[in-house]
């Protein structure tokens, strides 16, 4: 038979022996473990820390100086399985006492070795150092029992010749000394200081100005850009508007044109139609009287040329006749020629008014009344001219037609 056994967190538990002289050894931390009854031997190791407190007295310096040093150490047993195998072969079966004095006279040794070889002054200076000087000199050896060293420190240092007081005073008058320069240094670095800050200040107050000026130069630059870009729009806005206004007006100037050159065009048929009537009416009352002027004129001035035909053929009778008549003035002598023209008068003047006898009437264009007593007196006055240049008959030397031709005579 047997039982179950278990341990704490802080406790480790060794079950040692067995069935058949099994020289097996378990080691549980924090669990638990079965052990056989009579043959099997359990046996328990704390895990807990363990505070030692080495003192060294009257130890000497490397400078000869005899002091006491007093330290604080806080240890344990190791968990790892090698280690808790080699800790609990050094101390299973011992009290937590009996380990403490183990440690402490293993730190001691160690701790009076090193003061051997450092001075007061390094000893009482630096204290950190020299704890951690004597941790890693006593792990090797503490660890080989199991054992781990957690922390060092140095409590407490002094002497019996009052060495540490005299070197406590001169450090003092030096740190007096070193608190006086550092006094005046640190106000003269202050001044400095506050030099630099106040010209830190100037030159921050400066940016932030800078940088004010910039943030409001920048401000009135978008403003401009922004006004500038609304202004744009707006100008754009009125051409838009004043260019829909002037294609607006154009389109109703286009229609005011069209409407006026339908208005032309009716102007222009009207004035058309007025001027066909008044062609019309210069034909009625310019043209057709005109033509008919032109009419008489022609029939006038065919008269004058049939008249002058009518003189041309007279002539060549008139030369017939002299012919005639000098053959028959031989027989009749004047007076037979006289009557003999007097005779052919009437056939003449019938032929020479034969084309006359075609015109209904004559109009003398002439706006005198006596004009038309004189051209009839031309007439007669051109008569005997005529029959003379047909004849050779003067009528002027006849008495009857000297009178007719001369009222006067």
């Amino acid at each position: 038979m047997g039982s179950c056994l278990t341990v704490g967190p802080n406790e480790a538990l060794v079950v040692s022996g067995g069935c058949c002289g099994s020289d097996n050894k378990s080691y549980m931390v924090g669990g638990w473990a079965w052990a056989w009854c009579l043959i099997s031997n359990t046996q328990k190791i704390s895990l807990e820390i363990m505070t030692l407190q080495p003192r060294c007295e009257d130890v000497e310096t490397a400078e000869g100086v005899a002091i006491t040093v007093t330290g604080v150490a806080q240890v344990k047993v190791m968990t790892d399985h090698d280690l808790l195998a080699i800790a609990c072969e050094q101390f299973l079966g011992k009290t937590v006492t009996e380990i403490k004095a183990v440690i402490l006279q293993t730190l001691e040794g160690h701790l009076r070795s090193i003061l051997g070889t450092l001075t007061v002054e390094q000893i009482y200076q630096d204290r950190d150092q020299f704890a951690k000087l004597v941790q890693e000199v006593a792990s090797p050896d503490v660890g080989r029992m199991g054992i781990e060293i957690l922390s060092f420190t140095i409590k407490d240092v002094y002497d019996k010749l009052d060495y540490l007081s005299s070197l406590g005073k001169t450090q003092t008058a030096a740190v007096q000394r070193d608190a006086d320069i550092g006094v005046a240094e640190a106000e003269r670095d202050a001044g400095i200081r506050e030099a630099e800050c106040k010209r830190e200040m100037m030159d921050v107050k400066f940016l932030a100005d800078t940088k004010m000026a910039d943030s409001k130069r920048e401000l009135e630059l978008q403003k401009a850009s922004f006004n500038q870009e609304v202004n744009t729009k707006k100008a754009e806005a009125q051409l838009a508007y004043e260019l829909q206004g002037a294609k607006e007006q154009q389109k109703i100037r286009l229609e005011e044109i069209q409407i006026e050159v339908v208005q032309r065009k009716k102007q222009i048929t009207i004035e058309e139609k007025e001027v066909d009537r008044m062609d019309k009416e210069l034909i009625a009352t310019v043209k057709r009287p005109a033509e008919a002027e032109a009419y008489k004129i022609r029939q006038l001035a065919e008269g004058h040329k049939m008249r002058k035909v009518l003189l041309a053929q007279a002539e060549s009778e008139r030369i017939r006749k002299i012919g005639e008549a000098e053959a028959a003035s031989i027989e009749y002598g004047e007076a037979a020629q006289i009557a003999l023209v007097l005779e052919a008068l009437p056939k003449i003047a019938g032929k020479v008014a034969a084309p006359l006898a075609r015109i209904n009437e004559i109009v003398i264009l002439s706006g005198e009344g006596s004009r038309v007593t004189s051209e009839v007196n031309r007439l007669l006055a051109e008569l005997p001219v005529s029959v003379h240049a047909l004849t050779g008959i003067d009528l002027t030397k006849v008495p009857l037609l000297q009178k007719m031709t001369n009222p006067q005579a």
